[in-house]
């Protein structure tokens, strides 16, 4: 009886334990120029056209972001890979998103974040990204 308990338990951790990596891995897309327009434009509504509530709302719309540990670095990098410096990247984000941490006030602390990593070349690669060509209008 205790070897069928034991057994039962352990299935049930495996089964747990997959559906939430599966569903961690699923999740998140590659956002495309599209997405992002689309989404800035509910974002805006949404935030009267402030910017540090409108960017903060984008951002955690793109999976980008979240309250408890500001940008996700990762997958930032991942949308810019076809620069080859994911490295590089990941560690201006997290350097940026340590130094304007504010978890008092989420929005600044997102605002202050971006505009510290967008001051260099990341700057011009979100640019690029979000240049109109790329965009179906």
């Amino acid at each position: 009886m205790n070897h069928l308990r034991l057994e039962i338990i352990c299935w049930s951790c495996l089964l747990i334990a997959m559906a939430v990596s599966t569903e961690a891995a699923s999740v998140w897309k590659l956002p495309t120029a599209q997405m992002v327009y689309e989404d800035l434009e509910k974002c805006r509504q949404e935030s009267l056209e402030e910017d540090a509530p409108t960017l903060r709302c984008l951002v955690k719309k793109l999976g980008l972001w979240t309250d408890e540990s500001g940008y996700n670095a990762r997958r930032i990098a991942k949308i810019f890979a076809g620069h080859n410096q994911m490295e590089e990247l990941m560690l201006v984000v997290e350097h940026c998103n340590r130094m304007e941490q504010d978890t008092s006030h989420l929005d600044d602390w997102a605002f202050l974040a971006y505009r510290c990593a967008t001051s260099g070349q990341f700057g011009h690669w979100v640019k690029d990204f979000m240049s109109p060509k790329e965009v179906e209008r």
